[in-house]
């Protein structure tokens, strides 16, 4: 009779799971615990009055999902609607509680597996862009951290998440 194979095979390479997506020729990065959902792309609800990079929202599941076009948001182009992009739903913090949040993602069909301490700050300013995190060296080049935490700002959030604020 053979070994038993009730052990689980090791892994090489421990660490955390990240959804890969492209932004222009760039890779960025989600860590898939901030992930709720990957969706095919969905016919969306305009927003009167919210900058261009909000796309709309949709109902998900019972709820108003708001929306983010990541591609507008960093470099004013929209993202392609392509086979590989996708509505990634997010767990969005706000005071204390998460509400969901989409983001429309191209290419978005890849995942990264590191450990988080690989991800280093590269020394420049961002600016406005407070959603970029540190960088990963991947054998294949670049990979950027986004933080879904930093991804609008204060009066956006106001505007996407109005039942929320002030809450206490």
């Amino acid at each position: 009779m053979g070994p038993s194979r009730t052990r689980a095979p090791a892994r090489t390479v421990r660490g955390r799971l990240y959804l890969q997506f492209r932004m222009g020729g760039d890779r960025y990065a989600l860590d898939v615990h901030e992930v709720v959902e990957v969706l095919p792309l969905r016919q969306l609800k305009q927003v009167p009055e919210a900058p261009e990079w909000v796309a709309g929202v949709f109902s998900h599941r019972g709820a108003l999902v708001p929306v983010l076009d990541l591609g507008m948001l960093a470099f004013g182009q929209p993202a392609q609607a392509r086979a590989s992009t996708r509505l990634v739903l997010v767990d969005y913090p706000l005071q204390g509680q998460s509400r969901w949040l989409g983001l429309i993602l191209e290419q978005a069909t890849d995942t990264l597996r590191c450990r988080p301490e690989e991800f280093r700050d590269y020394g420049l300013e961002q600016g406005a862009a407070r959603y970029l995190g540190p960088v990963y060296q991947a054998a294949d080049g670049l990979v950027q951290r986004i933080r879904v935490a930093d991804l609008m700002p204060d009066e956006v959030r106001a505007l996407l998440f109005p039942a929320t604020e002030g809450a206490a």
